[in-house]
Order: structure tokens, then sequence, then C-alpha cells
């Protein structure tokens, strides 16, 4: 008996990050997916490039207003329960979005999106980060944020595939089912925060004293400015990357879709695995690692994507964005790892709060209509190489906040002791 209960709770861990797992990917499905189907909703509804961008802007408007009412609830209560809740609502949500017949009722829908997704996305992490040790967190967490690359290929694919086939509505619809079934099973989901650690949150102080304890984290601020500059690189050009391919090489919608989709979970994974195993290994040596190798990652992925948005050669193109996505998605285990290394455990969903207020603040919420505004003016190609330069701008923060880590990380783990 002893046995079984212990083989029980050896693959505890593991059922969580599969479950865990699956409904990231569906959270990047489900996000994604209106962005392939961009051109036949800007035909349908007949949109300006600023509107169209703004249905992206909208969804990250309301997740990241959403993100520090959650991160409070997460420190508090029961995580899973709270991810159950966000699924249903942003998978109902996103199957509205297939019913939809007018622009204001794509763009609350697409609102209603963001707030479900809020709810998952400031939790999930720390959820994750409870089920293994600290040695082996970034190559976990690593798994756990493949749902980025491969969620959001899974999107453009599908979302192109079945727009192009059946409309857009349909897209939306289908995309957003398989969400309620999940959420069952994340409701009785095992959240192994210790109830000292819970107890200690429900205690803890003021919001805005909270907040201003966060700034005084100079890693974590320099950590979440690096991703806020990669978010809106990364952001824009996930808007407008099947725009891109339509626009400047005639691809149809579903294969431009496709295209991008194949380019983005290859790389994605390659990129993302590698900085997981990357960033263990460098930590290893030095408690600068996991910032170093982001750097570097962004250090390389800058030009390619100055190469893949002024060739004329579509070979090169596809070329260079595998290379630029490959090199950025190195950042993806390491840059949240340090997010949870120099924070306390009681204050983990909160610090994703807070994180994902300011990223998408700084990032997405803004890149897309930026984007879309300057593409009305000067053309979609000359607006995207505002991208590249976000990214050099995220290398530097990563860099700079190699001087702080090391006094942050020994500070969360008195705070912990």
């Amino acid at each position: 008996m002893n046995s079984a209960l212990s083989k029980r709770n050896s693959r505890r861990p593991r059922y969580a990050l599969a479950l865990l797992l699956s409904v990231n990917l569906l959270n990047y499905v489900d996000r994604q997916a209106l962005y392939a189907v961009f051109p036949l909703i800007k035909a349908d509804l007949n949109l300006s490039d600023t509107g169209l961008g703004f249905l992206g802007s909208a969804f990250m408007l309301c997740y990241m207003l959403a993100a520090p009412f959650f991160g409070r609830l997460g420190d508090r209560y029961n995580r899973a329960r709270l991810a159950a809740g966000g699924l249903a609502v942003w998978s109902l949500a996103t199957m509205l979005s297939g019913v939809a017949g007018s622009y204001r009722m794509l763009l609350a829908a697409r609102s209603m999106v963001g707030v479900g997704e809020a709810s998952f996305g400031t939790v999930s992490p720390g959820l994750v980060s409870d089920y293994f040790p600290r040695e082996r967190r970034g190559r976990m967490l690593s798994l756990f944020f493949l749902a980025i690359p491969v969620g959001s290929a899974l999107g453009y694919i599908l979302g192109g595939q079945l727009g192009q086939a059946y409309g857009w509505h349909t897209a939306f619809l289908l995309v957003g089912l398989p969400g309620i079934f999940l959420a069952l099973p994340l409701y009785f989901l095992h959240d192994p925060r210790q109830i000292a650690i819970q107890g200690e949150a429900r205690r803890s102080e003021p919001f805005f004293s909270e907040l201003c304890r966060f700034r005084q984290n100079r890693t974590y601020v320099h950590a979440t400015l690096s991703m806020a500059a990669m978010t809106f690189a990364l952001g824009g050009l996930a808007q407008w990357a099947p725009s891109f391919l339509q626009r400047s090489f005639g691809l149809a919608v579903a294969r431009g879709s496709t295209l991008f989709g194949m380019i983005t979970v290859v790389a994605g994974i390659v990129g993302t695995l590698s900085g997981g195993w990357l960033g263990d290994y460098f930590q290893r040596r030095s408690v600068t690692g996991y910032l170093y190798v982001s750097a570097v990652g962004f250090l390389f992925g800058a030009p390619l994507m100055v190469l893949a948005l002024t060739t004329s050669n579509r070979t090169i193109c596809l070329a260079a964005i595998f290379g630029a996505e490959l090199f950025l998605f190195l950042n993806t285990g390491p840059l949240n790892t340090v997010l949870l290394n120099v924070v306390a455990p009681g204050r983990r969903a909160m610090a994703f709060a807070i994180n994902i207020f300011a990223i998408h603040a700084l990032g997405d919420a803004i890149s897309p209509a930026i984007i879309g505004s300057l593409s009305d003016q000067w053309g979609l190609s000359r607006a995207l190489l505002i991208t590249p330069l976000a990214v050099l701008v995220a290398a530097g923060f990563a860099f700079r906040g190699g001087k702080y880590v090391a006094d942050d990380q020994r500070e969360a783990e008195e705070t912990n002791t």
C-alpha cells in the first residue's frame, strides 16, 4: 500500500505538468487563432489595419488589467480552481467570438478572452514550480512554456485552415470547444503550496505597499523590462506575420499561416528546450546564467529579424524567421525562472500578475495598434522594423539585471526560511 501511494505521489508532478501544459496549449491556440484569420475579418467587416490591430490590443489590455486582481487572489486561495475558472471563461468567450456579427461584438468577446486567460496566466507558473525542486525548475518551466510556440503554431495552422475552409466564425467555435472539457480536471488538481505560505500570503501588506516591494527588487524589475521589450517585438510580429507574408509574397491566408505556424513550432520547441537546458547549465556555474543566456539569444535574433523583414527572397525570409525565433525563444524558461527565484513563494502569483501587467502594457497591448497605424502610413514591412530595435533593448535589460541577481535571490531565500 505504501509503495502504491509512493508511486502515485511520484507521478503527481508529471500529471500536473501534462495537464497544465495542455491547458497552456489551448491558451495560445485560442489567442493566436485570431491573427491567422486577420485577412478574413478585415475583408468581412471592412476594417482598417488600425482597427484590425486594436482587436489584439483590446485582448491584451483586458489581460493585463485583470492580472493584478487574480494575482492577489492567487497568493491567497487555491490556484488550480482559479486557473480552471479562467479556462472556462476564455473558452466560452472564444466560442462567442464565433457568433459575433459586428466589430463591437467581436471586440467584446476578445476582451473576455483576455480576462479568462489572466486568471490562468498569473497562477500557473508558480503552480508548476511548486511541483519541482529548484535545480530542475528551469527545464520544467521550459516544458510548460513549450505551449507558447506549439500552441501559437497550432493557432495559426488551425485558424488559417479552418478559417479558409469554413469561415472565421466557425474557426473560433471549433478552437474554443476543447477547453470546456479540461476545466473540470484542472479544478480538481492538487495545489502543492504549503498551508503556512498560504497563511502568510493572506496576512500580506496592502496592495500599493506590495507594489513598492517589487519595485525595490532590481532583478525583478530588469527581467520584467527585458520581457516587456521582447513582448513588444514578438507580440507585434505574431499578429502581423501572416498578413506580412500575404502582402509581401502573395501567400494565401491558409498557406501563409501554415508556413509561419510550422516555422514557429519547430523553432520554438528547439529554442525553448535549448534555453531551459542552457539556462540550468550556466546557472550552476554562475548566478547570472539565466539572464545572460536570454541576453545572448536576443543579440543573435535581432539581425535575423531585420533580414527577414527586408529581403525580397521568400526562402531567405522564411529561413531568417526560423533563426530569429529560435534565438528569441531561448529566453522563455530562463527569464521566467529568474522571476520565480528572486521572489518568495508566498508572493509568486502577485509577481507574475505585476509582470503580466507590465510586459503587456509596455509590449503587445500597444505594439499591434502602433504597427497597424505605421503600416497605414509607411507599409507593413517598414512598420515591422521597429521590432528588432525592441529586441536589442531587451538584451540590454537582461545584461543589466545580472548585476543584482545574486543579492535579490539571496534575499528571497532568506524570506522563505
